[in-house]
């Protein structure tokens, strides 16, 4: 059915979407210059892609949290720990947990 093309499309762009805006992040962050190392096992610098930095982060695991612990994003690789850094994730704090208990504010 065309609606379910259409949907899917809609997906396929959002998707593209995403990608893009973590690549763009990711060399913003790096500044004029634009290129970093650890991407390759040679280490030579060159420009992050949004696959590259898709293909590091993959590996990332989230340990979940216990009474006396929080949930942290656990670290393989020091190009994860960067990459990371570029995209402003604190890997001690992962982003849901500020939003898991909102507030409602009543006026009157």
């Amino acid at each position: 059915h065309n609606r379910r093309i259409a949907a899917l499309i809609t997906v396929i762009c959002l998707a593209l979407l995403v990608f893009c805006l973590i690549e763009r992040q990711v060399r913003q962050a790096l500044g004029l210059e634009q290129t970093m190392s650890g991407l390759y096992p040679d280490n030579r610098r060159v420009r992050p892609t949004g696959r590259m930095i898709l293909y590091h982060l993959e590996s990332l695991m989230l340990r979940p949290g216990t009474a006396t612990s929080p949930p942290a994003i656990l670290i393989s690789q020091g190009v994860q720990a960067h990459l990371l850094e570029l995209l402003s994730i604190d890997e001690t704090r992962p982003r849901w947990l500020e939003t898991q208990n909102p507030t409602c504010e009543v006026t009157g």
